[in-house]
C-alpha cells in the first residue's frame, strides 16, 4: 500500500480512537457510567464483601456511593490520558501502546457493564464492538506500519457485529430503546407508527449490510457506503435531534459526547473503503 494512503487510514483510526476516549471521558466526568450495576449487585458483591472483607452489605451500600463516583471520574480522567496517548502514539510508542491497551480493556469492561445493565442482552455488548476495538486496531496498524488483508477482515467482522446488533434493537428483537424512537420522530417529523416502520427497515438494512461486507469487491463497497452513511447519521443524530438554541448550555453538556464516541461507526468503515479503493486503483494501473 502507498505510504500516503496508509497515513490517511492510520489518521482515520486515530481520530476514531481519540473521539471514543474523549466522548467516554466526558460521560464519566460530567455524567455517569454503569459501574453501580455491578458494584451494587447484592447477589454478586455480598459474598465477596462478607467472606473476604468482613463488611456487611448494609454498611457497604451506605458508604460506597462517593467512592464509586470517584472511581468513575478517575476512569474519565484516564480516558483523557488515552486520548492524548492516541494523538502522540508516534512519539510515545511503547508507552502509548500500553496506555491504549489498558484503555481498550476498560472499554470492553464498560461494554460488559452495559450488557449486564440491559439484562445480559448479548447484542448490547457487541453493539459496542467498533468502539472498544478502535484502540486495538490502531495498535495493530502502528506495529505493522501497513494495512494487511487480515486486519481488514477483522475490521469487517467488527463492523458487521456492530451494525447487526444495532439492527436487533431497531427491528424490535430486543426492546426498542425510547431514544431511537424519539430521535427518529424529532429528525424526520413523523409519528410513532411511521418511526417503527422506518427503524424496522433500517434494522433489516443493517443485517443485509453486515452480510454483504464479506461479498466480492463491488458488493462489499456498496455495503461499506451504507455503513459509512448510516453510521455517520446515527452518530450525529444525538446532536441533530436534541439541538435547541434556547437550551444551548444544557445541550453542549448532554449530547455532543454521545456523538463523539460513535465516530468509529463511520470512520472504520471509511478506512476499510479507502483500503479497498486503493487496491482497486492499483489493479487498474497494473491492467
Amino acid at each position: 500500500m502507498p505510504e500516503a494512503w496508509f497515513k490517511r487510514i492510520f489518521l482515520m483510526l486515530q481520530i476514531a480512537t481519540v473521539a471514543v476516549f474523549l466522548g467516554r471521558a466526558w460521560q464519566h466526568i460530567y455524567w455517569d457510567a454503569p459501574y453501580r450495576t455491578l458494584l451494587w449487585d447484592e447477589n454478586w458483591m455480598k459474598p465477596i464483601l462478607t467472606r473476604l472483607f468482613g463488611v456487611s452489605w448494609e454498611e457497604y451500600v451506605s458508604n460506597s456511593d462517593q467512592t464509586i463516583q470517584s472511581i468513575i471520574i478517575s476512569v474519565g480522567c484516564f480516558y483523557i490520558l488515552c486520548a492524548l496517548a492516541t494523538n502522540f502514539i508516534q512519539k510515545l510508542k511503547n508507552i502509548a501502546v500500553i496506555i491504549l491497551s489498558l484503555g481498550g480493556l476498560s472499554l470492553i469492561v464498560l461494554a460488559a457493564l452495559y450488557c449486564k445493565e440491559r439484562f445480559f442482552h448479548i447484542g448490547q455488548f457487541f453493539e459496542y464492538t467498533l468502539q472498544w476495538s478502535s484502540p486495538f486496531f490502531l495498535i495493530l496498524l502502528f506495529h505493522k506500519q501497513n494495512v494487511i488483508p487480515n486486519i481488514i477482515l477483522l475490521m469487517k467482522v467488527v463492523i458487521a457485529l456492530t451494525f447487526i446488533c444495532h439492527g436487533l434493537y431497531a427491528v424490535g428483537y430486543y426492546p426498542r430503546p425510547g431514544g431511537f424512537m424519539d430521535m427518529t420522530m424529532n429528525i424526520l417529523r413523523i409519528n410513532d407508527n411511521q418511526a417503527v416502520i422506518f427503524l424496522k427497515a433500517a434494522g433489516i438494512l443493517d443485517f443485509i449490510a453486515g452480510v454483504l461486507l464479506f461479498f466480492p469487491k463491488k458488493i462489499s463497497i456498496i455495503a461499506l457506503l451504507y455503513c459509512i452513511t448510516w453510521g455517520f447519521f446515527t452518530s450525529i443524530a444525538r446532536v441533530w435531534a436534541h439541538f435547541y438554541p434556547e437550551f444551548l448550555s444544557n445541550f453542549l453538556l448532554q449530547w455532543p459526547h454521545e456523538s463523539l464516541y460513535r465516530f468509529p461507526h463511520f470512520l472504520i468503515p471509511l478506512a476499510v473503503l479507502a483500503w479497498q479503493m486503493t487496491l482497486y486503483r492499483q489493479h487498474l494501473r497494473e491492467f
